[in-house]
C-alpha cells in the first residue's frame, strides 16, 4: 500500500507555471507506475498524464501534451508535473495516483487528498 500526498498548487496567472509534486510513503514506490488526474468544479476527474516505474514510458491527454511534463525520482519518492503555458481551463483539483503494473489512463488504486490550481485570465 501506498499513501501519497500532493503540493505545489496555487494560484498562477494565464500563461504562468506551477511545478506540482506528489510524495509517497511506502518502501515500493518504484513499483508502481504514478498518474496525475484533475477535476473541475461540475466536470469528471479526467487523466492528465502518467509515467511508469521506471521514467522511461509517459502518457499525456491532448490537452496538456506540449505543456506538461511528468517525471519522477525514485530516490526521494516522488512524482511531479511541470504545468507550463497555463490556460485558465487547467484550473481544478489535481490528483496523484499510483497503480500497480502497466502504464494506463485509468484503473489506480491509491490516490491522493488533491491540491488546488487555478489560472486567472
Amino acid at each position: 500500500q501506498v499513501q501519497l500526498v500532493e503540493s505545489g498548487g496555487g494560484l498562477v496567472q494565464a500563461g504562468g507555471s506551477l511545478r506540482l509534486s506528489c510524495a509517497a510513503s511506502g518502501r515500493t514506490f518504484s513499483s508502481y507506475a504514478m498518474g496525475w488526474f484533475r477535476q473541475a468544479p461540475g466536470k469528471e476527474r479526467e487523466f492528465v498524464a502518467a509515467v511508469n516505474w521506471s521514467g522511461s514510458n509517459t502518457l499525456y491527454a491532448d490537452s496538456v501534451k506540449g505543456r506538461f511534463t511528468i517525471s519522477r525520482d525514485n530516490a526521494k519518492n516522488t512524482v511531479y508535473l511541470q504545468m507550463n503555458s497555463l490556460k485558465p481551463e487547467d484550473t481544478a483539483v489535481y490528483y496523484c495516483a499510483a497503480k500497480m503494473g502497466a502504464l494506463l489512463r485509468t484503473k489506480y488504486d491509491y490516490w491522493g487528498q488533491g491540491t488546488q490550481v487555478t489560472v486567472s485570465s
